[in-house]
């Protein structure tokens, strides 16, 4: 390859002395392209022995020499010959007004192929045993019928489809185009299980929405702001009060303001994302640009502060974080809809794969052994381990994660570690920091389920597709809700880390599109999978990757809040169903000939006793002073309701820190929520005045 090298570069130069005409290069990749062009590939491609399998590597090569057209190189990237570089700057004197951030990003693919030539090299060194995960090719309809399983809509199809009453209510809390989503994927079954001639009752999915629609007609407390079969005016001249528990559908999906479109740095968490892409839609046809997917600059997003507190993934009971994941999947689907791009989900079938060790064993078994040697750890210890090592070599190395460890080397750590690891004898001084940061990258890698999922690595790759930076970093926070725990917990170790080492940058060279280029294909191309790509799936997949990898460690910040929508869905669904216990159990009292009237006023006087209104009483059953009534006023958030309870303590209580113990918000219309500091105290408690609120550490 070296010989095709010096010969491609040789070319290079004589169609430059021949005087062939160029375009003048502004710096974009686009006129990075149209330049190559203007030095006929295909005929430098000729000098080589085999132009498909090198076309990366041609490329590459050009990308240097257009840079030693364009001056000297920024960070983590390599030089040419300098006389070289001065001949052709004197002969070659472009236009330097272009971006050189995107020529930047264009060389840096560089280190994506170097890594990809490393992880190739790597995988030849190891055990060839290794069983690659099977991707099951789905049937016509099984993909649909599993979104509906995963999205917790079953009932709407199968044995239990004979009365899928209990989807109403979660059909009731839905957007338009979540409900249009749902509606999409129910026709889809509905017609496959017809072809198959299934036996149970196969519903029509007009029978369910109009369920849906009769029951909410039928329902005392008003309004269905932004649910399917509702107009939207209509919601304007319902004013009616929910129930004790309700919430008014106004406050839960406020819609997108039409007259006054939010700043292009503000992430709206309050109206649905896909419902917000449809606004959107309609708005860039009359006057507002669309700012592509594909901008090499990335703006510099903000949460606009939420009176009621922002939710964080982790914040809620597990009855409820359930019920968002459903909803974030439906959400997900809903945008992908919108924007016209396709999701598709994968299912991995179940295979043999190791039941001890460290290198390619599953994640949440890895987990159940670490919590025999640390209970309550949620990160592998040796992925922490390894990352401590990194560290305390410092992370000011240049070129750290981008320079590989000697391929023997990792071989035999990998082995010393396998079996001395657990017991506590291996010897950490022994690894060198790049060999750790190889041996890092190899533990993502041998994962026998990717780390972003198998189910969902195609819709991370899918982001790339999408028009909008803001849209894809909507479609990533949807991801991040939706992967399983273990691999959430771990990716959000692994992205600050990268974070640690990017704000190195000026001493290792590491920016974060280098970073983002290197850990790519160890993130995207798990070849457990065994998914042979071909070097033009190669090429379509990098930049695309890398760019997914560089939102996720930009706005990493971002992607673990529950957009407040959705917390606000869940809040109306926990109320529709206790709508629907409290009718069950007045048919239950009525059939027991139970004095009714007299059991509602007990329950109303318990409620009532001693809270005077404007008054929360919040309990601390761990701390000394147990409870405490608290004057609700406009400026009073859940940090001053702790303090109060932090000042009076004493003893081995006052030891105490801000962090180790949370305010909750408990019942009502949620199940439990874990308060930040800055939630407003009394406007949360307009939105759930029947909660209890309670003090105490956090679930880890």
């Amino acid at each position: 390859m070296t010989g095709s090298r010096s010969r491609l570069t040789k070319r290079v130069k004589e169609r430059h002395r021949e005087g062939v005409s160029r375009p003048e290069y502004s710096g974009s990749p686009g006129a990075l392209m149209v330049m190559f062009s203007h030095v006929h590939i295909s005929s430098l491609l000729g000098t080589l022995g085999s132009p498909a399998q090198d076309l990366r590597k041609t490329v590459t090569t050009l990308a240097r020499l257009v840079h030693c057209f364009h001056g000297r190189r920024r960070y983590g990237q390599y030089t040419m010959n300098q006389e070289s570089s001065t001949k052709v700057k004197e002969r070659l004197p472009f236009d330097r007004s272009g971006s050189q951030d995107s020529l930047d990003e264009v060389l840096s693919m560089e280190d994506y192929w170097t890594e990809l030539e490393n992880i190739k090299k790597s995988h030849e060194n190891r055990q060839q045993g290794q069983e690659a995960v099977v991707v099951k090719e789905p049937d016509e309809g099984e993909l649909e019928e599993e979104w509906l399983k995963e999205a917790g809509l079953s009932n709407l199809f199968g044995e239990s489809a004979d009365d899928p009453q209990d989807s109403i209510a979660f059909l009731s809390t839905l957007t338009r185009t979540q409900a249009a989503a749902v509606q999409k994927r129910v026709e889809t079954v509905s017609q496959t299980l017809r072809k198959k001639n299934k036996q149970h009752h196969i519903p029509d999915v007009r029978d369910i929405f109009a369920q849906q629609r009769e029951a909410l007609e039928k329902s005392p407390d008003g309004s269905e702001s932004q649910s399917i079969g509702t107009n939207e005016n209509k919601s304007q001249g319902k004013e009616d009060q929910t129930s004790s528990g309700a919430v008014e559908n106004k406050e839960l999906t406020p819609r997108v303001p039409e007259d006054a479109p939010a700043s292009e740095t503000d992430i709206n968490l309050e109206v649905s994302f896909a419902e917000q892409a449809v606004n959107q839609k309609e708005l860039s046809k009359e006057k507002m640009p669309k700012i592509r997917g594909n901008d090499a600059s990335l703006p510099s997003f903000r949460l606009p502060k939420d009176k009621t507190g922002t939710t964080k993934i982790g914040d809620l009971a597990p009855q409820d974080m359930k019920k968002v994941c459903h909803l974030a999947l439906i959400e997900l689907t809903a945008l992908y809809d919108v924007l016209g791009v396709e999701l598709k989900q994968q299912k991995a079938v179940k295979i043999k794969t190791k039941d001890s060790g460290l290198f390619g064993v599953p994640l949440t078994m890895l987990l159940e052994q670490d919590q025999r040697k640390v209970p309550g750890t949620r990160i592998p210890l040796i992925f922490q381990n390894l990352i401590s090592r990194i560290e305390e070599g410092g992370l000011e190395t240049e070129g750290l994660l981008r320079i590989p460890g000697a391929a023997m080397r990792i071989k035999n750590l990998c082995q010393e570690l396998e079996t001395k690891f657990y017991e506590g004898t291996f010897n950490w001084e022994s690894v060198k920091q790049h060999d750790a940061a190889s041996l890092l990258k190899l533990f993502l890698r041998e994962l026998p389920q990717p780390l972003l999922s198998v189910e969902y690595l195609k819709a991370f790759q899918a982001v790339q597709n999408l028009p909008t930076k803001k849209e894809q970093l909507q479609a990533l926070n949807l991801l991040v809700i939706l992967l399983p725990d273990a691999n959430r917990d771990t990716l959000k170790a692994l992205l600050e880390f990268l974070q640690r080492i990017i704000d190195n940058k000026e001493k290792n060279k590491m920016t974060v599109v280098n970073v983002a280029m290197v850990m790519a294909p160890n993130l995207f191309m798990c070849h457990t999978l065994g998914l042979k790509s071909s070097e033009q799936r190669e090429f379509e997949m990098a930049a695309g990757t890398a760019n997914v990898m560089h939102l996720l460690i930009k706005y990493q910040k971002l992607l673990w809040t529950i957009p407040k929508f959705i917390v606000n869905q869940v809040r109306k669904q926990n109320t529709e169903n206790q709508k629907k216990e409290r009718r069950a159990m007045k048919k239950l009292l009525k059939k027991m000939a139970y004095d009714r009237e007299k059991h509602e006023k007990q329950e109303k006087a318990a409620n009532d006793a001693d809270v005077p209104q404007g008054v929360i009483r919040v309990q601390a059953p761990h701390l000394s002073k147990v409870s405490m009534a608290i004057q609700l006023t406009e400026e009073l958030k859940a940090s001053d309701v702790l303090a109060r309870f932090l000042s009076q303590e004493s003893g081995v209580a006052q030891t105490l820190k801000k962090g180790e113990i949370f305010l909750y918000e408990i019942g009502g219309n949620i199940g439990e929520r874990c308060l930040d500091d800055d939630t407003y105290m009394k406007d949360l408690y307009q939105l759930n005045p029947n909660a209890e609120w309670v003090i105490k550490s956090k679930r880890r």
